[in-house]
């Protein structure tokens, strides 16, 4: 028959576990950051990206993703911390 000392001591046990699991994890917890990498094109591409959507109807679909994309290359470069374009 089990009495309740005995239900005590298992509970301070798994208490006591658990903190001490706790505290190995909170160690070095701290998220790892990876930047994707940031490719980067040559004049020539560009200036060819450039005249191919200039040459989109203005309610093309592709407009708000090529802002989009845009944008997440400025992330990138701010997760990189540099100017890299």
């Amino acid at each position: 028959m089990r009495t309740p000392a005995c239900w005590t001591r298992r509970a301070i046990a798994l208490a006591t576990a658990t903190l001490w699991l706790a505290a190995c994890a909170t160690a070095g917890s701290e998220p790892a950051v990876v930047c994707p990498p940031l490719i980067a094109y040559d004049a020539a591409t560009l200036a060819a990206a450039a005249e191919a959507v200039e040459a989109l109807p203005a309610d093309s679909p592709l407009i708000p993703l090529l802002a989009d994309y845009a944008q997440v290359r400025a992330q990138i470069r701010a997760c990189h911390g540099d100017g890299a374009s």
